[in-house]
């Protein structure tokens, strides 16, 4: 039930994940605004959060340029540490977005029936440029309707997908160990399916 939970998934949960979490939030944040909503009210409609497929770093706290890419964009890094993917953590989840093809396949290797919610994140945006959100719950900034509306864009992104073939440019690079301009344009990546999924929910 409400909030609408999205779980991101990369490797070690310093770099992709976290700027993919953050950045969502502040997306969200950012149409409560346009609403004259409070954009911290934004945790109560959309739980972000983030994992990774290996424990490596776990109590870290997010890879430094990945830090500084969500902060000159207007978001947060406060309160992060990185921590390995659990079974709860899908299970929790309305919507599993993922950095690779091969992450997707881990997360539904650990939970079958996350299948149909779990998605590559750039395969999830190419998704929701061909959706109709008309066919969706009516829009309202309350966790319930945004929770519904959700559900429902999740329900369509998989049915969409269904007899498509998975582009390996869904893929974000791991901008790990690499500088600031790698980093600059795997968060623009992200962004690139943040900012519509934002807008879906709360146009």
């Amino acid at each position: 039930m409400p909030p609408f939970t999205v779980l991101h998934v990369c490797m070690g949960n310093i770099c992709r994940s976290p700027m993919a979490e953050r950045l969502l939030t502040l997306a969200v944040g950012e149409r409560l605004a346009r609403r004259a909503v409070d954009p911290a009210r934004a945790e109560e409609l959309l739980h972000s959060h983030s994992a990774g497929t290996g424990g490596w770093h776990a109590g870290e706290e997010m890879n430094p340029p990945a830090a500084r890419q969500v902060v000159t964009r207007g978001g947060a890094v406060t309160g992060f540490a990185a921590r390995k993917l659990r079974s709860d953590h899908i299970d929790a989840a309305d919507l599993v977005l993922t950095a690779t093809a091969d992450q997707q396949e881990y997360v539904v290797a650990l939970r079958p029936d996350a299948a149909s919610r779990t998605f590559v994140l750039g395969e999830f945006g190419r998704l929701l440029a061909v959706l109709d959100p008309a066919v969706l719950p009516v829009a309202e900034a309350t966790a319930d309707a945004v929770h519904a509306r959700g559900v429902a864009l999740v329900e369509a992104a998989h049915v969409a997908r269904q007899g498509t073939t998975p582009l390996a440019t869904d893929d974000l690079d791991d901008p790990w160990g690499r500088g600031d301009q790698c980093f600059s344009r795997v968060a623009d990546e992200i962004e690139e399916t943040v900012h519509p999924l934002a807008a879906i929910l709360l146009p």
